[in-house]
């Protein structure tokens, strides 16, 4: 009787903490809206690497947590695009693309992103297993994709996984065996499109824009139409629109007008989503990178 007892008494313990710790995780996850809303880029860089080091620590303590899984996903593609990804560029553009900076900070790009893909992979994984056979091929990976079918639920895993997957590669082109797997970031990006598009102000649409004018000889046609959605879906308000609809499809296109026009737009734009205020940020700082000669010479203008 004793026995039992105690076994009850630690196991009661034991869930006890579990419930504690699920509890501030999900309340963590609700609370790191706020930073979205910083508008000073040095200050969200600093909690940005500060709050992946708490979310590591927390998935370590409660590694089936799905808020910790997801915010794991979400924070390391974030942090690698909006901090890591400008520290790549500062390197290309001070010492070139064949430099030991440009590759050190190019590792970190990808490792980055394979962190957050990593941790992607095993939040779908808990809702739907099969990735590793349904990654096989394109037809493979869409007929898996189609288990995802909850837009509430799903949407936000599946659209930060396909934004790891497809930035890791646009970071590391020059690699023929990441180059390879490019259909299943696409295919798992347009998953999330079709169950919600509207996600992230139309970041889905922005994204799937981008790769499909990842070279000159790719579908422009179909990347112009992803942006113009992206626009209609946030009336121009989240600047990563402009910003990538002039550095990819502009500038593929050999478009020097409407390069500079969307450019000189986000600089100019003066606060215009407030809740997305650190994303505006960062998309203004890029855009006047971009601007730079070394840049309108890349795009050969």
């Amino acid at each position: 009787m004793f026995t039992t007892t105690v076994l009850l008494s630690l196991g009661s313990a034991g869930c006890i903490k579990q419930a504690l710790m699920d509890g501030q995780i999900e309340a963590t996850r609700k609370g790191a809206a706020a930073i979205d809303t910083l508008g000073d880029y040095e200050v969200a860089r600093t909690i940005a690497f500060n709050g992946l080091g708490q979310f590591e620590g927390m998935r370590y303590l409660a590694p089936e947590n799905e808020d910790a899984l997801f915010m794991l996903t979400k924070n390391w593609g974030g942090a690698t695009y909006g901090f890591i990804e400008d520290e790549l560029e500062q390197a290309e553009d001070a010492d070139g693309s064949e430099s030991e900076a440009y590759a050190y900070q190019q590792s970190r790009a990808r490792g980055g992103y394979d962190r957050a893909i990593f941790y992607g992979i095993k939040l779908l994984e808990r809702r739907h297993p099969g990735f590793e056979a349904a990654r096989k091929n394109d037809d493979t990976i869409r007929a898996w994709l189609q288990g995802f079918d909850d837009a509430e639920r799903d949407v936000e895993a599946l659209f930060w996984t396909g934004y790891a997957w497809l930035s890791k590669i646009n970071v590391a082109k020059e690699d023929p065996a990441l180059v390879g797997e490019l259909f299943i970031g696409a295919a798992i990006m347009e998953r999330a499109v079709q169950l919600d598009e509207t996600y992230m102000h139309g970041s889905g649409h922005v994204a799937l824009g981008a790769y499909h004018a990842r070279n000159a000889m790719a579908e422009l046609d179909e990347a112009k139409k992803h942006f113009d959605r992206a626009l209609e879906i946030n009336g121009g308000k989240h600047l990563f629109t402009q910003l990538n609809y002039a550095t990819k499809y502009y500038c593929m296109k050999g478009d020097q007008q409407n390069y500079e026009k969307l450019l000189k737009e986000v600089i100019a734009a003066n606060d215009p989503l407030p809740a997305q205020r650190l994303q505006n940020t960062i998309a203004k700082r890029r855009a006047k990178r971009f601007m730079k000669k070394s840049r309108l010479d890349a795009c050969g203008f």
